[in-house]
């Protein structure tokens, strides 16, 4: 089974080679790993899609790492889940008609056109994005990259690192507190 883990870090250096090599010791394939800026300076989300049974295990090693800040698994949680694909497709002017209808099917769109290519943008669930691939390929897929899973808990449960600011005699201190 396939699980969403989404962990908030410190964005230091080394903190994403120090998560990878978590998984690695523990030989769980990451299937997808996605980190972004979060609202809050300083700190980091990271989404890992990975296939395994005991993610419990993982959770609580991650914890133990000292930049991570809050680590969930929402495999079960009602979430909103994204992704972005941009898939380079053989395209003749005799196909790109046909091409263009199934994008607009899709909600997908060209962002760029070539002699016998168009880029093709593509953001949606991971499901949906398959369904496109899927649909395409008989036009032949060229080059392809996607970004990885991004997924947020529905509703008003949050997922967050506020910032804190403690007045002191000395100046202000800013530390970092979980929210959610």
């Amino acid at each position: 089974m396939k699980h969403t883990i989404v962990a908030l870090m410190q964005d230091h250096p080394g903190v994403l080679h120090r998560v990878v090599s978590l998984f690695r010791r523990r030989a769980y394939n990451i299937d997808s790993l996605t980190v972004g800026r979060t609202e809050t300076p300083g700190v980091s989300r990271m989404t890992i899609v990975i296939e395994g049974s005991d993610v419990e295990q993982v959770t609580k090693q991650l914890y133990r790492l000292i930049e991570v800040l809050k680590v969930s698994d929402v495999t079960s949680d009602p979430t909103v889940e994204r992704e972005i694909a941009l898939i380079k497709v053989h395209a003749p002017k005799s196909a790109r008609a046909e091409l263009v209808a199934v994008c607009t099917v899709f909600g997908a769109r060209a962002v760029d056109i070539g002699p016998n290519s168009m880029i093709v943008e593509i953001t949606g669930e991971p499901s949906e994005v398959d369904r496109f691939l899927d649909v395409v390929q008989p036009f032949g897929i060229k080059e392809m990259m996607r970004t990885g899973r991004i997924a947020m808990i529905r509703g008003s449960q949050s997922h967050q690192a506020a910032l804190e600011v403690e007045p002191r005699e000395d100046g202000p201190v800013t530390s970092l507190a979980l929210a959610g």
